[in-house]
């Protein structure tokens, strides 16, 4: 995992709530109130355009960009009159959007899920002990007195000879889980990908397992540690309205019922069966697991408000002008956690970093590529997509209805959560060694005094939770790469501190805003310039880059790629 995201509005209106840069606003009269100068854009990439894009998708009237709200309508129509100021032309078509249908599902937060072990009752309350949420569009899920199960990882995985489920049958059966991969909470290297964490550590390929086995549910066991954040993020990310696809437009199996366990409940509930969690954390790191049944029933009486909505993808073009109809792709989210209503406080999830930085980021590169010369050879798509922190749902419309073939578009260029710390000396690629769109990256870094490497947190699963790996799964290469942690100012250990410090404080929190005092904004446009500068070698060449050999994504893109001539591909 999730979410796991601009420009000013050239219309008169919408300008008047940029704040100016250079000319002081003048008092207002008694009879009228001045409005701010509107913010000047330049064709360069600079930190004053981003500044000023960020702040007003961040701003309090964007009301954290929620899908279906008025935060949505503000940010799609700012999207599009920024493409439409730069120059680009509508990418969908004739128009500007790509409508995503989704289904918006928000569960009652009084809800209990009640265990019965050995006699005994537990009401375990919503957002305290547990948060449960349904993905089958229905206002009433029930579960009644379901057998609990521990199934250690919830994985099966044919190719490393491993599956938690063997040997048992699961419907109607509830199912506990570990989050992350067998052999993470134990340090064991030879298991799986060692810390790196693979797919299977992923939340959401556990809930796809489990529904795939047929369980009734399926409840996860919140570790800070195998998560890679606190149990705050994840009551923050499942309360208020939860989007998915509706289903006859995904047809991935669901679950009646899925969520997490907090830790000190799921501690009292192993305990409860005479299991220790500690040990059943090694126990389920050892090949040959078997699940444990844990002497308990789980039933819940689920009530959901839901409603059949849509929201949309952004869509613009610069097109080619030799090989108008070969793409290359920047994305970013537009979406965040928006109001969450009846919150004492500040209850505005504003996503400054995640991800008007993002979408601030695609939008400066577009500038830029607007006004390059010479112009781009192969066209230049620009993709702001919708729900990103419901599961990647936009960009998994998208590549199931994309503007471009997806063999006809030769990379992808992802941008989320860009760091705002400072310069760096290195630049952090997440999902390093992947695909050849590293080869044009490194020397540009390399012209900036820069060097590239992987993800530091490489048990966080990274590269699972953001846009692009829907096209990597589809085959097509996408880069994912960020601000690295040696910052100039400070080094390792204060890129690590930023780092810790956004993730503790303000990550899927209402603290995560724009603050003009301690953003650093140098570092952000060397970063948007190397990303720029990828996208400007592959629009302006005939390249066609590939996975790496090994990279599992590689027989996908061959397979796309064979009825296509002969191209260079490094």
């Amino acid at each position: 995992m999730p979410r796991k995201l601009l420009l000013c509005l050239a219309a008169a209106a919408a300008l008047s709530a940029c704040k100016g840069e250079d000319t002081p606003a003048p008092a207002p009269s008694a009879d009228s109130t001045a409005k701010p100068a509107p913010h000047t854009f330049s064709a360069a990439i600079n930190a004053a355009d981003f500044a000023e894009m960020v702040k007003t998708l961040a701003s309090d009237e964007f009301e954290g960009r929620s899908p279906g709200s008025k935060g949505e309508e503000l940010t799609v129509n700012y999207i599009r009159d920024q493409m439409q100021r730069i120059g680009l032309q509508p990418g969908n078509g004739d128009s500007w959007f790509q409508d995503v249908p989704m289904t918006e599902t928000t569960a009652d937060e009084s809800t209990v899920l009640t265990l019965n072990q050995g006699g005994k009752t537990t009401e375990l309350k919503f957002g305290t002990d547990m948060v449960v949420g349904t993905r089958t569009g229905q206002t009433e899920v029930k579960v009644d007195a379901s057998d609990l199960v521990f199934v250690g990882y919830g994985v099966d995985a044919p190719e490393q000879k491993w599956n938690d489920y063997a040997g048992q049958d699961w419907k109607g059966k509830t199912v506990v889980m570990f989050v992350n991969d067998p052999g993470f909470h134990v340090d064991d290297e030879k298991l799986f990908d060692g810390k790196r964490m693979t797919y299977y550590g992923r939340w959401t390929y556990k809930f796809e397992e489990a529904a795939r086995k047929g369980a009734a549910a399926a409840l996860i066991v919140h570790d800070t540690a195998g998560a890679s954040y606190g149990w705050d993020v994840v009551k923050n990310s499942w309360a208020g309205p939860q989007y998915d696809l509706p289903a006859k437009d995904d047809a991935e199996p669901r679950l009646p019922v899925q969520g997490w366990l907090s830790a000190d409940a799921a501690r009292a509930l192993f305990a409860g069966a005479g299991l220790d969690l500690d040990q059943a954390y090694k126990d389920a790191s050892k090949r040959g697991f078997k699940p444990v049944p844990l002497k308990a029933t789980a039933s819940v009486d689920l009530k959901s408000k839901v409603a059949q909505k849509q929201s949309r993808n952004v869509v613009g073009v610069l097109p080619g002008s030799k090989r108008a109809d070969e793409a290359v792709l920047y994305m970013a989210h537009w979406d965040h956690l928006g109001k969450h209503e009846g919150e004492q406080g500040d209850n505005i999830y504003n996503g400054a970093v995640d991800n008007a930085t993002g979408v601030a980021g695609i939008l400066e590169v577009a500038e830029a590529m607007a006004h390059q010369e010479p112009k781009p050879e192969r066209s230049v798509v620009f993709l702001a997509v919708t729900l990103e922190e419901s599961g990647l749902l936009g960009s998994k419309y998208y590549v199931a209805h994309p503007t471009f073939p997806l063999d006809k578009i030769a990379g992808v260029i992802n941008i989320d959560a860009m760091s705002v710390a400072g310069r760096a000396k290195d630049v952090t690629v997440t999902g390093f060694g992947s695909s050849e769109l590293e080869d044009i990256l490194k020397p540009l870094a390399a012209a900036q005094d820069r060097t590239l490497h992987g993800e530091t947190s490489v048990q966080s699963g990274f590269y699972f939770r953001s846009d692009h790996f829907n096209f990597a799964k589809a085959g097509v290469p996408a880069l994912y790469a960020d601000g690295g942690e040696d910052l100039r100012d400070g080094g390792v250990e204060a890129g690590r501190k930023a780092a810790a410090d956004y993730g503790s404080n303000r990550y899927h929190g209402p603290k995560d805003e724009y603050d003009a005092a301690t953003w650093k904004l140098d570092g952000t446009v060397e970063d948007l310039q190397l990303m720029y500068g990828v996208g400007k070698e592959l629009a302006g060449g005939d390249r066609w880059p590939n996975w790496y050999e090994g990279n599992p994504f590689k027989a996908a893109r061959d397979t796309m790629m064979k009825a296509k001539a002969p191209a260079t591909t490094k």
